[in-house]
C-alpha cells in the first residue's frame, strides 16, 4: 500500500540554469574578435589603413580590459612559450631594424593578435570556442556572398578599395576590391579583395561546419547549408594553393581516423610508416609533375611568379643571416625600404609568399628556429590531442570527440599555406596558432580541468561521455 511522505527521495524539480547575460555578451565579443581576424584585408579594403588600425588596436584594448576585469582561470606556467619567445625576438628586432616605423607598426599588430588569441582561449571552453569559430565564419562567408551580390546587382561593375568607382579601365585587375565576376564565371574575391584569402577561409568553414555536424550540434540541416555555401565560395575563388591544402586536409583527416582504430600498443606504427610513404611520395610526385598540375589548375609552374620573389628575398636575407633585417609582417609598402623593392603587376609586394623564408629575411636564423619550434610544438600537441583517446581515470574506452580534430586540421592548413603565403604569421593564421596551442595546453581534455568546468548552459555538443 502506497504511503504519502513529506520526505521525498529526490530533489524537487527546478528550472534549468541558464547562462548569464554577461557571459552571452562575452561570447558575442569573442565571435567578433575571431571574425575580425578572419576578415583580414577586408578592413583595409573597406576603411583604409586608419580604419583597420582603429579596429585592430581598439578591439585589443577592449579585450585586455575584459581580461583584467574577468580574471579567467589561467595556468600561467602552461603557456605556448615558443610563440612567446618568437614574439619577444620580434620585439627585440626594434634595436637593429632597417625600417623602424614599419617594425613598430606591425609589432603592434602582432602583439594585439597574440593577446586576443590568449584572451579568447582563456574565457571560452572547447565547445564554446569551436562554436564561436563557426559563428565567426558564418558572418564572414555570408558577408562575402552578400558583398559580391551587392557589387553585381546594385553597384553594377568593378569596385576599388574604400568603395571607389573606377573612372575607366585600370592597368591591372589586381587593384580591384571586387571584379564583379559573380555572374560572369570568373574568380570571386569576397570581402577580402583576394581570391586566395577567400578560398582558405571557405576551407576553414567547411572543416568547422563538418566538425560541428559530426558533434551533433543543434540545427544540423542549417550546418549542411553553411557547408554548401563555403564549398561554393571555395570553388568560385579558384585558388590552386587552396585546392592543394584541401587535399592535405583530407589526407590528415583519414590518417587520424585510421589512428583512432588502433587498439593495441604499437598498432599505430604501420599507419605512421604508410603516412610517411604516402606523404613523401606525394610531395615527390607533385614536384616532378608540377608543370602539368599547375597548368590543369590554371597556374604557372613557378607558382604565379613566386619563385622570382623567393629569389629576391633570399638574396637580401643572406646579407643578415643571423638576426635578419627586422620584423615587419606584413611588409609596409609605403616604407622606403619596401616601396618598389619587389613588384608584381605593378604593385609593391607585401610578403615573401613563403612563411619560412619571410621569417628568415626578417628575423634571421634565430627567428626561423623559433617559428619552427612554435609550429612544430603546435602540430605535435594538436596531433596527439586528436589521436589519443580521452582518459583521466581507469575508464579506457571513452568515445573520441570530433572537436579534437579542429587543431590538427587547422595545423594542416597552416603548414600548406605557409609554403606559398605568409598568412600564417599574421591575422587569423597567427591567432589560430596561438589560440589553439594555448587552449590545448590549458585544457588537454575536453570538459576536464579548471578552464573547462563551466559547462552549464552550453548548447551544441553534449558534454556527456567526455565528448
Amino acid at each position: 500500500m502506497a504511503v504519502q511522505t513529506q520526505h521525498p527521495v529526490s530533489a524537487p524539480p527546478t528550472a534549468p540554469i541558464r547562462e548569464k547575460t554577461g557571459h552571452l555578451l562575452l561570447r558575442g565579443w569573442c565571435i567578433f574578435v575571431i571574425a575580425a581576424a578572419l576578415a583580414g584585408t577586408s578592413w583595409l579594403m573597406a576603411f583604409g589603413t586608419i580604419g583597420a588600425g582603429i579596429a585592430a588596436f581598439g578591439s585589443a584594448i577592449v579585450s585586455i580590459v575584459l581580461w583584467i576585469v574577468l580574471r579567467p582561470e589561467v595556468q600561467w606556467p602552461r603557456l605556448p612559450w615558443f610563440a612567446a619567445l618568437y614574439v619577444a625576438w620580434a620585439v627585440a628586432s626594434l634595436t637593429w631594424t632597417a625600417y623602424p616605423s614599419a617594425t613598430l607598426l606591425t609589432l603592434g599588430l602582432l602583439l594585439a593578435t597574440t593577446v586576443q588569441a590568449m584572451f579568447v582561449g582563456s574565457v571560452l571552453t572547447w565547445r564554446e570556442l569551436v562554436r564561436a569559430i563557426a559563428s565567426a565564419l558564418k558572418w564572414i562567408l555570408a558577408l562575402s556572398i552578400v558583398f559580391e551580390l551587392w557589387v553585381s546587382l546594385v553597384w553594377g561593375g568593378p569596385v576599388l578599395p574604400e568603395f571607389v568607382r573606377p573612372d575607366g579601365p585600370v592597368d591591372d585587375p589586381i587593384v580591384y576590391w571586387s571584379r564583379d565576376n559573380l555572374f560572369e564565371g570568373g574568380r570571386i574575391q569576397g570581402l577580402f579583395g583576394n581570391a586566395n584569402l577567400l578560398a582558405v577561409v571557405a576551407l576553414l568553414g567547411m572543416i568547422i561546419f563538418a566538425v560541428r555536424w559530426a558533434s551533433h550540434a543543434p540545427r544540423r540541416p542549417l550546418l549542411v547549408g553553411w557547408f554548401a555555401l563555403a564549398a561554393v565560395l571555395f570553388v568560385r575563388a579558384g585558388s590552386a594553393t587552396a585546392w592543394l591544402t584541401a587535399g592535405t586536409v583530407v589526407v590528415v583527416l583519414v590518417t587520424v581516423l585510421l589512428m583512432r582504430t588502433s587498439t593495441r600498443a604499437g598498432g599505430r606504427t604501420r599507419y605512421y610508416i604508410a603516412y610517411a610513404v604516402v606523404g613523401l611520395g606525394g610531395l615527390t610526385a607533385l614536384w616532378l609533375t608540377r608543370d602539368s598540375i599547375f597548368t590543369l589548375l590554371g597556374r604557372s609552374s613557378d607558382l604565379t611568379g613566386r619563385e622570382g620573389i623567393w629569389a629576391d628575398v633570399w638574396a637580401k636575407a643572406i646579407e643578415h643571416p643571423v638576426i635578419g633585417w627586422g620584423f615587419s609582417t606584413p611588409w609596409v609598402p609605403t616604407d622606403a625600404f619596401f616601396d618598389g623593392w619587389i613588384t608584381d603587376h605593378g604593385q609593391t609586394v607585401m610578403q615573401a609568399h613563403n612563411m619560412w623564408l619571410d621569417v628568415f629575411f626578417q628575423l634571421g636564423a634565430i627567428g626561423l628556429v623559433l617559428i619552427v619550434l612554435t609550429v612544430a610544438a603546435f602540430v605535435w600537441r594538436s596531433w596527439f590531442f586528436a589521436v589519443d583517446r580521452p582518459r583521466w581515470d581507469l575508464v579506457a574506452d571513452r568515445p573520441y570527440s570530433p572537436l579534437t580534430l579542429v587543431p590538427t586540421l587547422v595545423g594542416a592548413v597552416v603548414l600548406v599555406q605557409g609554403l606559398a603565403e605568409t598568412g600564417p604569421l599574421v591575422g587569423w593564421g597567427w591567432m589560430f596558432i596561438v589560440m589553439l596551442a594555448f587552449k590545448i595546453k590549458q585544457a588537454p581534455l575536453i570538459g576536464r580541468g579548471p578552464s573547462e568546468q563551466r559547462l552549464v548552459g552550453e548548447q551544441g555538443e553534449t558534454p556527456r561521455d567526455g565528448r
